[in-house]
């Protein structure tokens, strides 16, 4: 079968043994594979970040002279079983999964080792257990999309938005895009996005963020506080001076014992000041700490953006303003299934994510488009295609 690997940074087709499946996995046929951020940095960056996961404790990331098979966002159709495996879902069955695979006593990360290659291939092993029939007719090229929007769901859920919070998102890449979508279908009335790139922001715009903000030009948090609550938020440490003294000599006036009734507000969230929710989906040095220093008071930070080198913040300013800071990886399979059927339910529609197409032989000539953000979003590879540049979605 064909794929393309990546060796020292160099993108190359070559022909490789179908893989076989081991018992308890299936072999699929690969219909569509996403382009993700993350194989764009690991081309170059795959060295710095194995350090840290080894430092994590696991040990089989790739490393830059390894042959890795990209591709972690993918949907196929069945092909086979591996030995004494159930024969589910059918041979024939549009399938997605969730990028793990067993090997002996440990589990990979499909498309980032040796150990697991990925969808950038004809053929592609996944484990039974994490494998999901695609419902309701969706397209394989939104059904490929179910992993990156597994990640935005995710990032929701751990950054606690009400719908009533004004949600904020830095950078309008595929995850920040994936991150306003599920912030619209979680049902959250307020949507600010941020970014430099006028391609990035009109794409902000058709995901459904409800303000769209050029950085250069005003204040994603300026533009929250006109949209939030009540008088807006805190901006500094005086403000919430303030705000707790002269709650108290309000409390005082009513002449009941105050911390009777600073507790009853406590249990009922009323006592906490209204703050923004802000998506970090950038993932750069300095965005961190560029974030704290300009956000509201008390804001949560939700870090999606992955930063591949090493970074620097002054704890001291999260500190004085009360920074909730919260750092994301992946999702559940739990979350996995459930983006799988809002994408098929219609309740999510990430069409406008996908901006090109193209085979096996343009994958390098893909990646050298995504670096231009104005062109391209999300270029789907289709291992059928002999397409050598991304084609456009029509």
């Amino acid at each position: 079968m064909r794929a393309v690997t990546c060796t020292n940074a160099k993108l190359e087709v070559v022909e490789q043994p179908t893989p076989q499946p081991a018992k308890g996995q299936l072999l699929i046929d690969v219909r569509k594979c996403g382009i993700c951020g993350s194989d764009l940095h690991a081309r170059y960056h795959c060295d710095e970040l194995a350090d840290i996961m080894d430092e994590s404790g696991y040990h089989a990331f790739m490393r830059s002279d390894q042959h890795v098979v990209f591709g972690h966002e993918f949907c196929g159709e069945v092909l086979d079983y591996g030995p004494g495996t159930r024969k589910a879902p059918r041979p024939g069955t549009p399938v997605v999964a969730v990028p793990l695979l067993r090997r002996g006593n440990e589990v990979h990360g499909i498309g980032l080792s040796t150990m697991a290659p990925g969808a950038y291939a004809e053929q592609l092993l996944v484990e039974q257990s994490l494998t999901f029939p695609v419902p309701n007719g969706l397209s394989p090229q939104i059904a490929a999309l179910t992993e990156p929007m597994a990640v935005g769901w995710h990032a929701v859920r751990r950054g606690d938005v009400g719908k009533r919070d004004v949600a904020i998102v830095i950078g309008c890449g595929p995850i920040g895009l994936a991150v306003i979508c599920m912030l619209k279908a979680h049902g959250v009335r307020t949507v600010i996005a941020s970014d430099f790139s006028p391609g990035r922001r009109a794409l902000a715009t058709a995901c459904g963020a409800d303000v769209v903000v050029d950085p250069a030009q005003d204040s994603p948090y300026a533009t929250a506080a006109a949209h939030g609550p009540g008088k807006g938020y805190l901006k500094s440490i005086l403000d919430a001076f303030d705000l707790a003294v002269g709650t108290v000599e309000k409390l005082h006036r009513l002449r009941l014992p105050w911390w009777h009734l600073w507790r009853v507000a406590e249990a009922a969230g009323a006592a906490t000041p209204k703050h923004p929710v802000i998506f970090e989906c950038v993932g750069v040095p300095g965005i961190i700490d560029g974030i704290i220093a300009s956000a509201p008071l008390f804001s949560r930070v939700v870090v999606v953006g992955v930063c591949m080198g090493a970074d620097q913040i002054r704890p001291a300013m999260a500190i004085n303003k009360e920074i909730d800071l919260r750092f994301v990886l992946g999702y559940t399979p739990l979350e996995f299934r459930d983006t799988l059927h809002m994408l098929a339910d219609g309740k999510v529609n990430p069409a406008p994510l996908i901006t090109g197409t193209v085979g096996l032989p343009g994958v390098e000539a893909a990646f050298d488009a995504l670096g231009d953000p104005e062109a391209h979003a999300k270029i789907l590879i289709d291992p059928k295609s002999d397409a050598a540049s991304p084609r456009p979605v029509r």
